[in-house]
Parts: C-alpha cells; structure tokens; sequence
C-alpha cells in the first residue's frame, strides 16, 4: 500500500481527505492509498506559509516535507475570496485576524468588514500539490462558490464554514453532514481532480 503524507497538521482537514478518499475507494487510484499527516509525525518542523498564491504555499509545504521525508506528500492552500473586500481574505483567510486565530475571530472580522455590503458573493479555493517519490510535481484546484451570510448557521465545519451559504444544497457549510460537504467543497473538488496522480 503506498502511504502518502498530508503536510498539515489540522485535524480537519485530515478527516475530510480521508473520508473522501473512503468514499472513492471503488477507484484504482484511491484503493491502494494509505494517508498519513503530520500529526504522524510530531517532531517534523511547521513550514511558513510565506507565498502569494494558494500554489506557493502548497508547493512550499509538499517541497519542505518531502525533502525531510523522501516520501510522496500531499499539500494544499485553501481559502475564501470575498468580492465586496477585493478577494480578501484570500491566501491569509487562516490569518485574517491574526496569528493562531480562533473560527470565532475570524468569523466576527469577515462579517465586520462585510457591514453594509450589497454584494456578498464569495468562493472557496483549494490547490493541492502531489510530490512522488521521484520529487515530480503535480497540481489541482477546486473553487466552489456561494455567499458570506450575515450571521453564522450550523455547527459542523470549521474555518468560515457557518457564514458560507451555498445555494444549490441551501445550506451553510457548517449545516452540512461530512459525507455531504464531501461532494461538493472546494477540498474535495481538488482532491477528485489529482486522484489520477496518486499512483
């Protein structure tokens, strides 16, 4: 079974990817896949996330751990473009209100900026990087788009999820069950799209 290192540490994100993974077992590609994360690996340094792009930073982290590792990696950037704050909050949406911010900061940042605005169109974005073995990169990007609500609604999710409202399931992110957000966020999206280069 090949084993393939998630370079994050969040929780979430691990379970998401994997969940989707099961989902998608029936396929060759995801069959013989075994995702591991760095909270397998307790000692491995945090990479900064210092580029301007969703792909630099996801090709900062999957470069960084495969050089310490040897081993495939998968990485992604994610985040959540507002089009009434000019694509903010963008590559620092984990950042927006500082350094380790809480969903609750974040949350109350976003719809204090968001104070008055008529337009609340807004979409997600993931790239991932696949490194292999031999160091050759691969890349995807999922976008889903929706719209900033007012006040947060639900309880699952994380990040921006409560304030994310996409109107083809007419729920929020956070209202949906896993297996539900698994077929249509942004994560999964990129994730469907570089199953082919998980080989």
């Amino acid at each position: 079974m090949k084993e393939i290192i998630l370079a994050t540490k969040n929780a979430h994100k691990v379970r998401e990817i994997r969940a989707k993974l099961k989902k998608l077992k029936k396929t060759a590609s995801a069959r013989s896949v075994r995702i591991l994360s760095l909270l397998d690996f307790p000692s491995m340094p945090d990479v900064k996330e210092t580029g301007r792009t969703f792909f630099a930073n996801a090709s900062l982290k999957a470069r960084a751990i495969h050089k310490l590792t040897s081993r495939p990696v998968l990485a992604d950037d994610s985040g959540l473009s507002v089009a009434s704050l000019r694509g903010e909050p963008g590559v620092r949406s984990a950042r927006y209100a500082g350094e380790n911010s809480t969903q609750k900061q974040l949350i109350a940042k976003l719809l204090k900026k968001m104070a008055g605005k008529r337009d609340r169109s807004a979409f997600f974005t993931t790239v991932m990087v696949y490194i292999d073995e031999k160091g050759r990169l691969s890349r995807s990007t999922g976008i889903v788009r929706g719209r900033i609500l007012e006040s947060p609604r639900g309880d699952n999710g994380f990040g921006y999820d409560p304030v994310f409202y996409y109107h083809p399931c007419r729920k929020t992110f956070a209202e949906m069950s896993e297996e539900e957000k698994n077929k249509v966020s942004h994560r999964a999206r990129a994730l469907t799209a570089i199953l082919s280069q998980l080989r």
